[in-house]
């Protein structure tokens, strides 16, 4: 025979806090099936633009037809030693990058230091430095990055000592850079301020102990 169960449910401000960080931690569990990096992703790719990368992308399928292009940003996180982030495409001399990187971010002077490394080597090598970006291996991190550096010179003349090395220790410089933005986007997502707004937001309710009711 049917019988009716009556539960008794809380708002998020109701409950005490053991039950509010098991509801905290229900919705950190479950409340992140989305791309929440898109905005981080999207300003990676203008500073990638300003220092001369362009990245590489493939097509992906849209839920009502057609396709776009995702760039090949790949990242793991945030909490074992191996973490990290990668990137795909090709480097080149992007003239006026550290007056532009400058303007874009004028506080952020790890990338002004990543501009500025990139624009010394490239002017002992009369800008003619190109890199080919690629991911290799299982996992995401600067150096799951394969960077292969050559000198577009008309004359065949070699790079400059070093000049290798330093090209591609930048380019992981940009890739750490990446990961940085990253964790710092996903902890303040994460907070406790955040979670608290995002569960208010959408209305969940809790039983007494802070689970999630319904």
């Amino acid at each position: 025979m049917p019988e009716v169960i009556e539960t008794v449910v809380y708002r998020l401000e109701e409950l005490d806090e053991a039950a509010r960080e098991r509801a905290r931690a229900w919705f950190r569990r479950t409340g992140f099936d989305y791309d929440w990096h898109e905005a981080v992703y999207d300003d990676f790719a203008r500073v990638c633009t300003i220092l001369g990368v362009e990245l590489r992308t493939v097509s992906v399928r849209l839920f009502g037809g057609g396709t776009r292009a995702k760039p090949c940003i790949f990242f793991s996180g945030f909490w074992s030693q191996g973490d990290g982030a990668c990137f795909e495409g090709r480097y080149a001399y992007a003239p006026g990058g550290a007056a532009a990187i400058r303007a874009h971010a004028p506080r952020d002077t790890d990338l002004h230091a990543i501009a500025d490394a990139l624009g010394a080597i490239q002017r002992r090598n009369f800008y003619q430095l190109r890199a080919d970006i690629r991911h290799r291996g299982r996992y995401y991190h600067e150096h799951s990055m394969a960077i292969a550096v050559e000198r577009d010179s008309p004359t065949g003349q070699d790079m400059t000592s070093g000049a290798e090395e330093a090209v591609a220790e930048a380019l992981r410089d940009l890739a750490r850079w990446l990961y940085r933005r990253l964790e710092a986007e996903y902890e303040h997502l994460t907070s406790d301020a955040e979670v608290d707004a995002a569960i208010l937001a959408n209305g969940y309710s809790f039983t007494d102990e802070g689970r999630r009711f319904g």
